[in-house]
């Protein structure tokens, strides 16, 4: 009797110690609802376009929302025809340089992208 109790007490404690809390999936996004903030520390003012809409100023220190499905091109000039960044960045990257989980990013000069 004692044996079969030292072994369920053992079997207990082992699954307790596998058993991880769940935060949800890790698909779950927490700034999906709210949008990536990326700050324009570039030094210029620059000019995005959201989607099919207008070419809009972004200027200097101000910040721009960028949601999971944002198309977001951001150009160097006012006519909204040379890409600021080599590569335009998504979402997606914004997202994978929010270390802290603040849901903000900065651009800064040369299209490095760093946290907030």
């Amino acid at each position: 009797m004692k044996r079969n109790t030292v072994i369920l007490l053992f079997a207990l404690f082992a699954a307790a110690l596998s058993v991880e809390p769940s935060y949800g999936t890790a698909d779950d996004d927490p700034c999906s609802q709210s949008g990536i903030v990326v700050r324009n520390a570039t030094m210029l003012d620059l000019w995005y376009k959201k989607g099919g809409g207008p070419c809009s100023i972004w200027t200097h220190e101000h910040r721009l929302i960028i949601k999971p499905k944002d198309m977001v091109r951001i150009y160097s000039d006012m006519e909204c025809k040379t890409l600021y960044c080599s590569k335009n960045p998504t979402y997606k990257d914004y997202k994978s340089l929010d270390a802290n989980g603040d849901c903000g990013v900065r651009i800064l000069p040369d299209c490095d992208l760093s946290d907030m």
